[in-house]
């Protein structure tokens, strides 16, 4: 946790909130992999202190590999030190395997069954977030499932606050977002119980037809 709060008022561009994602809303966000059968590939990208990595970690079986893309190096050491280390000793039949680089750099070879997201959207330039889904989606199976989250209602609240500049950076962003709900079948559950309440974001692997989103 403090580790957590340090990092967000030190880094606020790679960080975006100073409380960690719920337990709430952890499980929402890997509710899908954790229903589904071994052998699975797993990536998570932006674990930070791994909310997330734990109940994905807690489902993993014999076969399942899982792989984490984290660019902030005291987020990593803490992961390894905590969970990955650990997990690895005592279940050396998963692969785990943690990369310290951007997920546009990162060279992973396959695709993945689900990917799990937890980067600050809001917070990067609309290129940046464009750039990342189309790694993102490069590295989703066809059949597979991105989930990502944002927070409710903080775009609209930002626009009151920030200049025309920082209204139209939202503004794309928020287009982007919805663009991509409706090219790749998504949707949107409200998870309450997180600070600040949260939206979890599915996609799926391939491009669907023109659909009302929800």
């Amino acid at each position: 946790m403090f580790s957590f709060l340090a990092q967000a008022i030190k880094n606020t561009y790679h960080t975006g909130s100073v409380w960690p994602s719920s337990p709430a809303l952890a499980r929402v966000m890997t509710r899908s992999f954790r229903e589904a059968g071994s052998p699975r590939r797993i990536l998570e990208v932006g674990p930070g202190t791994g909310p997330f990595t734990k109940h994905i970690l807690e489902a993993l079986e014999p076969g399942d590999e899982f792989h984490l893309v984290e660019i902030n190096h005291e987020f990593c050491r803490e992961l390894e030190s905590k969970l990955l280390g650990p997990f690895r000793k005592d279940n050396p039949d998963c692969t785990v395997e943690l990369h310290a680089t951007p997920i546009q750099e990162t060279e992973v070879e396959g695709r993945f069954d689900f990917i799990v997201c937890g980067l600050p959207f809001n917070n990067f330039p609309p290129s940046d977030t464009r750039a990342i889904f189309k790694s993102l989606m490069e590295y989703l199976k066809p059949e597979g499932e991105l989930v990502y989250f944002e927070y409710a209602g903080v775009r609209g609240f930002r626009s009151t606050v920030v200049g025309r500049t920082g209204r139209e950076k939202i503004r794309r962003i928020d287009a982007h977002g919805k663009s991509m709900r409706r090219r790749f079948g998504g949707h949107r559950e409200l998870v309450l119980a997180n600070l600040p309440p949260a939206y979890a974001v599915r996609l799926q692997g391939t491009e669907q037809p023109e659909k009302v989103m929800n």
